[in-house]
């Protein structure tokens, strides 16, 4: 019998299977000889040789190579599109999604001509690219919904889920919801993407909701992805009893054991305000990564605990785990909230090292660090640096001059924000608004409220409650009560604002009657609050409900008073001449406020000429090395008036000796929108001429009236 040699594999099957072997390797170099072969053989448009091409090219990433395999497909079929809209689609990003978008369209349009329909696959893709659309993504999310269900593919199970995670994704997680219960089939990606979808919106009640559904339907969906989800949705303190239950779910079912899922806990109770369980899961972690430390390091930062927050960043690299970008921006929270310019600069070094300095978020953050440790000038160069149309960045360096004093450069760069075109949102215009406060500056401010008018903004907080403080503090009390009685919602700042307006107004009558109006409709008063009330009862002299104030702070509201509020009560007894209660109220107060509290009193011991009383305030203050040029030169009075001349030498050597130079007094008046200043003994101003011939003729005028001016030692200068 003779034997007949076995046929040769058919050239296609060969190229096929070295085609799958290129793709699961991702040989691109060896792929393109490949390629140039089938080309020889003529095989290129053969759908069974083409379609692995594109896909090949397609896992590659060399869409442009990718798109002219399809191209020279002369019968495309359903698998031929697929691979190319799905390699669009998971790329992600609006030009591959507007490219997707444009092939599922042409899709559309050939199908009656060659019978080649769009099937789930094609959804799929479809779905998954319509979030990143830059223009109108609902309107083709929903026509592609519609065209689904034309096609029969609405009982598809990937297609549902895509179509459940793309509403999530375009915050409609109602539509999402009709979806999902409409589904007849559902898997683990289906409840992953609900969970997420509501955990994304804050909306953790349904997001248990969910989960509990599919735990009590028996699903076998409950994997890694379903508790990292649900975990994700606990990000407030009511949340953290579920948040245990699903730890100890993850326990009991071995999944704390996935990094991932570890992580998640971690983050969750640092969310939920719980850290020291954070802490504690994270000891217990097997396998801590990145993502590990910054969830860990970020939730001290956002609870406010920033000195841990730094010792374990420290932690971390004495650990040699190399930070993230995230990492760094949790870092730089933590130092901005607790002022430390020095780790600041630290963490600055280590980013640049990292290569992470040019990223906008971690600039932002950078930026809005040096802002709140008081280096506005490094902020400024980080900001000058970047020269991003970003508003958070932009609002970071407003609200860093705002906080810093720097009020004029607020308002210069938001003029340059406007003529460059960008967009402001509610924090710019409140950290603006404050500007115009500090400056009292009413012209700026009335502009400012009518491009928040133009601009749409409500008044709600924190627009509305700057924008009453605003107006109160400008003297202009009827605007400013009337913003804040039309904001829909009032917090504990908003009373506080109108509040010191009334007050620093010589309303105070009306400041006390808005702080027994807030307390009526169950506002919680803070700190600040009680320093406005003893204010407004200093002014007004009333001492009693002072003290009545002052105690109802410790004693009701469990507030440990502060320096502010023993500098009310001095001033309080000092204005009504109850001098020596206020020396023994000081006497009686921690050691720490004494250079305040001493300075208040030595004023009150002038206005009420009680010389014994006020040289002793003035010699506490000496003790105590007080840098105010005032108490110096009031104390040097005082010595004058009692005939002390060798007291006298002996201040004003002191005052030497501590490098204490007396301040010139300044002023400034606002007229048609030109702010104009005064130093005393300046002579810079363009009109200063004309401006002392008009005292001079104002001064003859009223000394021809009969006015004589009275000499008082006490306002002397050191040089008189």
């Amino acid at each position: 019998m003779t034997n007949l040699p076995l046929p040769s594999p058919s050239p296609s099957r060969s190229f096929f299977t070295k085609l799958l072997h290129c793709t699961h390797h991702k040989n691109l170099k060896h792929a393109q000889t490949l390629h140039s072969q089938i080309i020889q053989t003529g095989s290129s448009s053969c759908p069974f040789i083409a379609n692995p091409l594109v896909n090949l090219y397609a896992k590659c990433h060399r869409l442009t190579e990718a798109k002219l395999a399809f191209e020279e497909i002369k019968y495309k079929d359903a698998v031929s599109w697929n691979c190319l809209i799905n390699a669009h689609s998971q790329l992600g990003g609006p030009q591959n999604s507007a490219s997707v978008m444009h092939l599922f369209r042409r899709m559309v349009r050939e199908a009656n001509e060659n019978d080649v329909y769009p099937n789930g696959h094609t959804f799929t893709g479809v779905f998954t690219a319509v979030p990143d659309l830059g223009k109108n993504p609902l309107g083709a999310g929903k026509q592609g919904h519609s065209l689904a269900l034309a096609f029969g593919c609405g009982c598809d199970v990937y297609v549902g889920s895509s179509l459940v995670s793309m509403y999530c994704k375009l915050g409609l997680v109602c539509d999402a919801r009709k979806v999902f219960d409409r589904m007849p089939e559902r898997n683990s990606v289906t409840w992953v993407a609900m969970i997420s979808g509501y955990a994304a919106q804050r909306l953790g009640v349904e997001a248990v909701r969910v989960f509990n559904l599919m735990v009590g339907l028996g699903e076998e969906g409950l994997n890694e992805f379903v508790l990292t989800s649900v975990l994700s949705a606990f990000a407030m303190p009511e949340f953290i009893a579920s948040g245990k239950q699903i730890h100890c779910l993850g326990i009991k079912s071995g999944l704390l054991s996935v990094v991932a899922v570890g992580n998640a806990v971690v983050t969750m109770y640092g969310k939920c305000g719980s850290l020291d369980d954070a802490a504690k899961t994270f000891e217990l972690l097997s396998g801590k990564n990145t993502i590990s430390w910054s969830a860990l390091i970020t939730g001290f930062a956002q609870s406010g605990d920033s000195e841990m927050a730094l010792e374990m960043f420290s932690k971390m690299n004495r650990s040699m785990v190399k930070p993230s970008e995230f990492t760094l921006v949790g870092v730089l929270n933590a130092c901005s909230d607790s002022g430390a310019a020095r780790e600041g600069k630290q963490v600055h070094g280590s980013l640049v090292k990292l290569g992470f300095e040019s990223q906008i978020y971690i600039r932002t953050a950078m930026v809005d660090m040096y802002a709140k440790c008081g280096c506005v000038a490094d902020a400024r160069k980080g900001f000058d640096f970047l020269q991003e149309p970003d508003i958070v960045l932009w609002t970071s360096m407003i609200g860093g001059y705002v906080q810093n004093g720097e009020n004029e450069d607020a308002l210069v760069l938001y003029g340059k924000m406007q003529i460059g075109g960008i967009f402001p949102n509610e924090l710019t215009m409140a950290s603006v608004l404050k500007a115009c406060s500090s400056l009292a500056a009413l012209e700026q401010g009335k502009q400012i409220h009518a491009r928040v008018v133009k601009y749409g903004f409500s008044l709600e907080i924190p627009i509305g409650s700057a924008l009453s403080s605003m107006y109160a503090k400008c003297g202009s009390l009827n605007d400013g009560n009337l913003v804040f009685r039309m904001m829909p919602t009032r917090d504990v700042i908003s009373w506080n604002a109108m509040m010191s307006g009334l007050s620093q107004n010589g309303y105070g009558n009306e400041a006390l009657e808005l702080f027994e109006e807030m307390l009526s409709k169950g506002t919680k008063p803070d700190y600040v609050t009680f320093v406005n009330v003893l204010s407004a009862c200093s002014h007004m002299g009333l001492v009693e409900r002072g003290w009545i104030y002052f105690n109802m702070m410790s004693n009701e509201f469990r507030i440990v008073p502060r320096v502010e509020h023993y500098a009310c009560m001095v001033d309080l007894l000092s204005r009504a001449g109850k001098l020596t209660e206020a020396k023994e109220f000081i006497e009686s107060t921690p050691t720490e406020h004494g250079l305040c509290l001493w300075q208040i009193l030595l004023s009150g011991c002038r206005n009420y000429r009680n010389y014994d009383l006020g040289a002793y305030a003035g010699e506490k203050l000496m003790e105590l090395g007080s840098k105010e040029s005032s108490a110096y030169v009031l104390l040097s009075s005082i010595y004058t008036v009692l005939g002390r001349r060798g007291d006298v030498e002996r201040v004003r050597g002191m005052m030497n000796l501590q490098g204490v130079n007396k301040e010139p007094g300044c002023s400034w008046i606002e007229m048609k929108s030109q702010i104009h200043a005064f130093v005393a003994g300046d002579q810079m101003h363009p009109q200063d001429k004309q401006i002392r011939a008009e005292v001079q003729r104002l001064s003859k005028l009223i000394m021809d009236e009969g006015y004589k001016p009275v000499f008082d030692l006490l306002s002397a200068d050191l040089e008189s």
